[in-house]
C-alpha cells in the first residue's frame, strides 16, 4: 500500500520503555503512511531514539508523576493534528502492538460507508498465547463480539471529528480511558463498531503471577475510576465488574465469617470454599480451550486484586497511583 491511499489517516503510537517491540510497531505503521506521531512516556531504553531514526515526529511527555496513556494519546493526536490538519481519521495504536496490513483500508471504508460510526475496531490478538496462560487469558479477553460495541480499546480507527466533539480523552485517567470516551460518544449519538478483522499483533509478555496479579489490580483501579467519572452520563460503566469483586471478595467471606461467629459453629466456613469451587466450575463449564480449568480459575481469582484496586482507589481518593506490572 502507497501513502497516497491513507492521506486522510494518521496514525498515533503511544508507548513507554516498549524496547524493540516499538521498533517493529513503528515498521509496521511506516509502511503504510509517514503521518506519524510518537508520544513517549519518559522512556529511558531510547524509544525516543529509535522512533526520531525512523523518521517519527516525537512528542515527549515528563516524567512528572501523571503519565497515562490518555494523556500520551491527548498530546499525540494534538500533534498530529497541527501537522497533518488533513487527516480525517486517527489510528491509535500502542507500542506493544503491530498493526496488520489489511486493516487499514478495511477499516477506513467502513467509516467512509457508516456516517453514525465513530470508532472502529477489530480483533487485537496475543502473538505468543502459548507462553503463559496469562497470555491466553489476554487472548481471550480481547475476543469480544462483532457488531456495534459500547467501548473499543487502546488500538481503534477513530473519526476525528467525532474525536474533537468529545474532546478527546480523559488525561487524569490511569485505565479505561477508552471506554470512558466512546461513552461519551455515544451519549452524543456516536457509534461504535467492531469488525471481524485482524487489527493488530500484541506482545503482552505476561510470564509470572506476580504480574497477572498487578494487570488485574490495575483493572479493578480503572473500573472504579472510570465508574466514578461516568457517574453523569446515560449509562455508567462498570457497576456490574464492580459489585462482582466486592461480593465475592468481600462480601460474601465477611457474611459467612459474621454467621459463623454469631452461630458458634466453624463448620458454617466451609460454605466458603465450597462456593469459590462452585463458581470456577460454572466459568469453567461455558470454556472450551484446553486450560479451562486454569483459565476459570484465575478469572474467577481476579475478583480479588480487582477488589483491592478499587479499594485503592476509593480509599485514597483517587489520589494514588496504580501499580506497574511491566518493568
Amino acid at each position: 500500500m502507497t501513502d497516497g491511499s491513507v492521506t486522510n489517516v494518521g496514525f498515533v503510537v503511544i508507548g513507554r520503555n516498549e524496547g524493540p517491540r516499538i521498533e517493529q510497531c513503528l515498521r509496521a505503521v511506516f509502511s503504510l503512511s509517514r503521518r506519524v506521531v510518537y508520544a513517549d512516556s519518559a522512556s529511558t531504553d531510547g524509544s525516543i531514539d529509535v522512533a526520531e531514526r525512523l523518521g517519527a515526529t516525537v512528542v515527549r511527555l515528563p516524567p512528572d508523576g501523571r503519565l497515562t496513556a490518555a494523556r500520551g494519546r491527548n498530546a499525540g493526536y494534538e500533534e498530529l493534528r497541527a501537522r497533518f490538519p488533513e487527516c480525517e481519521m486517527v489510528q491509535f495504536l500502542d507500542g506493544d502492538c503491530i498493526v496488520q496490513p489489511l486493516w487499514i483500508p478495511q477499516a477506513i471504508a467502513f467509516l467512509q460507508n457508516h456516517p453514525d460510526v465513530a470508532v472502529v475496531c477489530g480483533r487485537r490478538f496475543e502473538a505468543h498465547p502459548d507462553a503463559s496462560v496469562y497470555n491466553r487469558l489476554c487472548d481471550a479477553e480481547w475476543d469480544t463480539p462483532i457488531g456495534e460495541a459500547s467501548e473499543c480499546g487502546g488500538d481503534a480507527l477513530i473519526r476525528c471529528d467525532a474525536l474533537d466533539e468529545v474532546g478527546g480523552y480523559r488525561s487524569e485517567l490511569q485505565a479505561g480511558e477508552e471506554p470512558e470516551m466512546t461513552a461519551r460518544m455515544r451519549a452524543a449519538g456516536w457509534k461504535i463498531w467492531r469488525m471481524n478483522s485482524p487489527m493488530t499483533e500484541h506482545d503482552a509478555r505476561i510470564h509470572s503471577f506476580r504480574q497477572w496479579w498487578r494487570r488485574t489490580q490495575r483493572g479493578g483501579f480503572g473500573y472504579a475510576q472510570v465508574w466514578q467519572a461516568t457517574k453523569n452520563l446515560p449509562q455508567r460503566l462498570y457497576a456490574k465488574q464492580l459489585r462482582s469483586a466486592a461480593l465475592w471478595a468481600i462480601v460474601f467471606p465477611f457474611v459467612v465469617i459474621l454467621a459463623t461467629i454469631l452461630a458458634k459453629e466453624p463448620l458454617l466456613l466451609l460454605a466458603i470454599p465450597i462456593a469459590y469451587v462452585l463458581q470456577v466450575i460454572r466459568i469453567a463449564a461455558r470454556s472450551k480451550s484446553q486450560s479451562r480449568w486454569i483459565g476459570a480459575a484465575l478469572i474467577f481469582l481476579a475478583k480479588f486484586p480487582e477488589a483491592i484496586g478499587a479499594a485503592r482507589f476509593v480509599l485514597a481518593g483517587g489520589q494514588r497511583r496504580m501499580p506497574e506490572y511491566k518493568s
